[in-house]
């Protein structure tokens, strides 16, 4: 566990899927929000959950899936609106790195808003991905 500006870090604490709603809407990352048995079964089947809390509220998550020995997918890292730009995110992605070792690859899929972000804490910009979009 880590503590520094008043927020404490858990790994994979339990997150409750209510939690997870209020944290995606707070934090205006495009998620299914609303389906709250669907995030159910994203918190259920990720390899590793990363908190952020401040007064027993969460204002952060990194989650992800992971071999754990050749590439870690980081699904989603979002941070409450009032929490933003206070490193949270960073140190929930240094965590991440922590965990998954040297010889994992983090990757992930930004949002547009977002590209700005990732290139500041470590990420390098690539154009050799590929994918095939969800249909709902």
């Amino acid at each position: 566990m880590y503590h520094t500006k008043n927020v404490t870090y858990k790994h994979n604490a339990p997150v409750n899927e209510k939690e997870l709603s209020i944290l995606f809407k707070s934090s205006g990352i495009n998620r299914p929000s609303e389906d709250l048995n669907r995030l159910k079964k994203m918190i259920d089947n990720a390899d590793i959950t990363l908190t952020a809390w401040a007064n027993d509220k969460l204002i952060g998550i990194a989650r992800a899936i992971t071999d754990y020995c050749y590439c870690c997918y980081l699904s989603d890292l979002a941070i409450h609106r009032d929490y933003q730009q206070q490193g949270i995110g960073e140190t929930l992605v240094d965590m991440l790195r922590e965990n998954i070792g040297e010889e994992v690859a983090l990757i992930l899929l930004a949002s547009p808003t977002a590209m700005e972000y990732y290139p500041k804490i470590g990420f390098e910009k690539i154009d050799n991905g590929f994918k095939i979009a969800r249909t709902r």
